[in-house]
């Protein structure tokens, strides 16, 4: 396993969850931008420092955080097609953005195997979910990648 890789993911789940969180808290009052180009790079650069994230991490953190942030919607969408007549609305936010963090990833980072990711995935969501959330996630990413990644 790549440490590093394996950190990344970890670190940029949290602030996807946190992002995520923040907007759904604020629903009755006026919502929690997420932020975006050098927001965003303010944002994760302080988080960085806060927590001590060395230089290797950093990059691939940053990438997934961003790339995800910014494709959202797309992912979404993706999402909805492989979790049988589940709505991301409905979905436990730590499921829904280690599924859109993920799916950015298999379909961004053409040199990780999708089997890689999807082991990661599943790691995470061991560490971060519900007794469901690994069985959820594994179901949804390995339906995309037979179907979306095949050929």
């Amino acid at each position: 396993m790549n440490h590093s890789r394996h950190h990344a993911r970890e670190i940029a789940l949290q602030i996807l969850y946190r992002y995520d969180l923040n907007a759904s808290a604020a629903k009755g009052e006026a919502a929690v931008p997420v932020p975006t180009g050098l927001a965003l790079a303010d944002d994760l650069k302080k988080h960085f420092e806060h927590f001590q994230v060395t230089e290797g991490v950093r990059e691939f953190a940053a990438e997934l955080v961003a790339g995800t942030l910014k494709n959202i919607p797309e992912l979404d969408l993706e999402i909805e097609k492989y979790a049988n007549n589940w709505k991301i609305s409905r979905m436990a936010l730590i499921d829904r953005n280690l599924l859109r963090m993920a799916l950015f990833e298999m379909s961004r980072f053409k040199d990780i195997p999708a089997a890689i990711t999807i082991d990661e995935a599943v790691e995470l969501a061991k560490q971060f979910g519900t007794a469901d959330t690994s069985g959820f996630v594994n179901a949804i990413l390995d339906s995309y990648r037979k179907t979306s990644l095949a050929g």
